[in-house]
């Protein structure tokens, strides 16, 4: 359950070369350090924190973020942490895992020319005792905590989960009318969002993105429900390899809440102005709105990435201005060809 504003948040904070977890409540990183310092005697000169899992740092906004009782790492100024790859022994140990397992992951582990296979490896270890082959609220009421009971399958809350990002870009092109002053303008743009809006019904919101039960074609997971960083919106793929599978845990499922839907080309810098500028001097019907509606809703604009990852400055990205505007037609075409040739004639 995610702290509340201004509440103390409570975390479980261990060295990197301990086991021994300690219980600390705190309402910002600035604090948690100073109590973790003192708890496991490092020098808060330089002091830093990060996940457990997979060496995320934890910045006073990600820290917001967390879920209550996440596992975290801190650490001194010149210590650094990758993951739960660091505490291999902790994961392997007797008794847990066929000593095939143990020995396949510990060479995986040495491999130091591989750190993509390194990260599959953390994730995977991370999983292996995950529930994300169970579905229902019966076979994994764990999960569900803190969901609306009317979520009966998890693929269920997901689609939602998922539509309710979409719904919100929506809001922000109906907030976009507030400021336009031209009464005509506004009254297409009206019009062109009432269209956009009846394109997204008819796609179901793209709730289908965060379902695992979709088509491949149709959904960013796989069939497991695994979801990887597809990386900044300057990049073709993530560096650091970020994955994770929402489906498998509670914690995890919360966590994923952090992960964004990231316009490459912006909509509050540039889709929307650019669609408020089209309307200067032309009717909704002449826009090309199903591009417009690509931009704004669908993976063609959109790029699921991890939270650092997630570029918030400028991405100095414009709209194709050749897209803009609708080609006529050839019965278009015919029909003002017909015109001129009236005109003409009179």
């Amino acid at each position: 359950m995610f702290g509340l504003l201004g509440k103390n948040k409570p975390v479980k904070i261990r060295s990197c070369d301990q086991n021994t977890k300690y219980g600390v409540a705190a309402k910002d990183v600035k604090e948690l350090l100073e109590k973790g310092c003192k708890i496991l005697q490092l020098p808060p000169s330089g002091a830093h924190v990060c996940l457990y899992a997979d060496g995320t740092k934890v910045t006073q906004e990600f820290f917001k973020t967390l879920p209550d009782n996440t596992e975290l790492v801190l650490l001194a100024r010149d210590q650094t942490w990758s993951g739960v790859v660091c505490d291999i022994g902790q994961l392997l140990s007797p008794g847990r895992y066929s000593d095939g397992l143990i020995e396949a992951a510990k060479g995986l582990l040495s491999d130091e020319e591989s750190p993509k296979r390194r990260k599959i490896l953390t994730d995977l270890l991370l999983n292996l005792e995950d529930r994300s082959e169970l579905e229902s609220r019966e076979e994994d009421e764990d999960w569900f905590k803190g969901v609306d009971a009317r979520f009966k399958t998890k693929a269920a809350y997901m689609k939602y989960n998922c539509e309710s990002r979409i719904r919100g870009y929506v809001k922000e092109v109906d907030d976009a009318t507030k400021s336009i002053q031209k009464a005509k303008v506004k009254a297409e743009f009206l019009k062109a969002s009432k269209c956009l809006v009846e394109m997204l019904k008819a796609a179901k919101y793209n709730g289908c993105y965060f379902d695992r039960t979709e088509k491949e074609p149709d959904r960013l997971c796989t069939r497991e429900g695994w979801f990887t960083c597809q990386g900044s919106f300057d990049q073709e793929v993530c560096q650091s390899f970020h994955s994770i599978n929402p489906y498998g845990s509670r914690e995890s499922r919360i966590i994923f809440s952090t992960w964004n839907l990231d316009h490459r080309i912006e909509k509050k810098r540039s889709v929307i102005p650019a669609l408020v500028e089209a309307l200067q001097n032309h009717k909704s019907a002449d826009v090309n709105l199903n591009y417009f509606y690509r931009l704004l809703f669908t993976r063609e604009n959109l790029k699921l990435v991890h939270i650092v990852c997630h570029k918030k400055g400028a991405h100095n990205l414009l709209c194709d201005t050749k897209k803009i505007f609708r080609q006529a037609s050839n019965t278009d075409k015919g029909k003002q060809q017909a015109k001129a040739k009236k005109r003409r004639l009179v």
